[in-house]
């Protein structure tokens, strides 16, 4: 493909234009030197594993609505590089399928033929936030949530007739609006109503089913997260009848994949509705051996009284915090499975984990999202 046609504004991509062998060459190089920064070194380091597909692979996509310059034409799409109060509409975006685009495309133009203000930031005025769309890959199905405020009227019936009425490859299982009266500039739902269907789509990983409701954490790129979840998976010592702590699970996904080998998995996770979604797959996909707790790492552990045999984490990229993660190394477990989405914090912490008696046996970074500067890795280790 050619260079985007956004890549002037757009904050999103930074290697547009580059080979992609030069991307994974770069994207491992940095790496290796935030390792280095921190003195880690594992006792064996694969090469990065570059993605199935460099276009495309986004399931989900928030986008802002906005202006480009002060009191222009309305937009809808991503912040502009270096200009916070500037979106530019990515109505041609490389990264998702065209249905995403011709979503954008039709909100768009809805929103400025019936002439619908948009959320202002300085003002806090307005009625149009936000659009979020996701994607089933494997399912061919997609969620549309539309988020505003209370600001104003919305013809909620005549925008999901157009949508439904729109040329699509993939099908509208669910049309929700979202009420966000927050200053704060990020999606809040506050409440939520469904405006067709139902208000999840479904995705296939490993045999397993998921339903992602609109606000769940879901791994982006399917096609790469099923490699990289099945390598880590791989790397625990005979899994088999042990019992396992997954920290900082999402939705269950690796939890219900550990759990059809593994004697039982134990799940935790802050996010209340993700657990909600990670018991309700659980019991549609016949677990019965793992269960989720709600609530922060460190207190959930401080009030469990069994041990684990093996503990993965996958945190956020703030990575784990100092307190959550001595609770995590006082168990003394023989092994941890570490999955990480930022090389930077899982350096920081992998460095104060060989500091308190492990040793990092096996590091491999992949590039789940090509033309980005993100960067997962997974890391085993084991006590010395």
């Amino acid at each position: 493909m050619e260079v985007c046609k956004h890549d002037r504004y757009c904050g999103g991509c930074i290697y547009q234009g580059l080979p992609y062998q030069e991307q994974l060459k770069l994207k491992e190089e940095e790496v290796l030197r935030l390792l280095a920064e921190k003195g880690v070194s594992p006792q064996k380091l694969e090469s990065i594993e570059g993605c199935p597909a460099q276009y495309g692979y986004r399931n989900k996509m928030e986008y802002t609505f906005g202006d480009m310059e002060k009191n222009g034409p309305m937009t809808l799409g991503m912040h502009q590089k270096g200009r916070f109060m500037s979106i530019i509409t990515v109505d041609e975006c490389q990264l998702v399928s065209a249905d995403f685009n011709r979503v954008l495309s039709y909100t768009l133009a809805f929103a400025r033929e019936r002439g619908y203000s948009f959320y202002h930031k300085k003002t806090h005025r307005g009625l149009l936030r936000n659009l979020i769309v996701r994607r089933g890959v494997r399912t061919g199905q997609l969620l549309v949530n539309l988020v505003t405020s209370s600001d104003g009227e919305f013809d909620e019936q005549a925008f999901t007739a157009g949508l439904l009425a729109l040329p699509l490859d993939d099908e509208i299982v669910g049309v929700l609006r979202t009420f966000n009266d927050s200053l704060a500039d990020a999606v809040i739902c506050q409440a939520q109503k469904t405006l067709y269907g139902r208000d999840y789509y479904e995705e296939k990983i490993l045999d397993l089913t998921f339903a992602v409701s609109a606000f769940s954490f879901f791994q982006t790129n399917v096609e790469a997260a099923e490699r990289l979840y099945a390598r880590a998976i791989s790397l625990i010592e005979g899994i088999e009848g042990k019992e396992v702590f997954d920290l900082y699970c999402g939705t269950g996904t690796i939890s219900q994949i550990m759990a059809l080998a593994a004697g039982h998995v134990t799940g935790v996770e802050l996010v209340p509705e993700a657990v909600c979604a990670a018991r309700r797959n659980a019991a549609r996909n016949g677990l019965d051996n793992c269960e989720f707790l709600a609530g922060d790492v460190f207190a959930v552990l401080s009030g469990l009284d069994k041990k684990p045999d093996v503990i993965v984490v996958d945190p956020p990229r703030v990575g784990i915090q100092p307190k959550a993660l001595d609770k995590i190394l006082a168990y003394g477990v023989r092994q941890i499975v570490y999955v990480s989405c930022n090389p930077r914090t899982l350096a920081d912490n992998l460095r104060y984990m060989e500091y308190y008696g492990y040793r990092c046996d096996f590091l491999k970074p992949f590039d789940n999202f090509p033309f980005t500067k993100h960067t997962e890795c997974i890391a085993s280790l084991t006590r010395k």
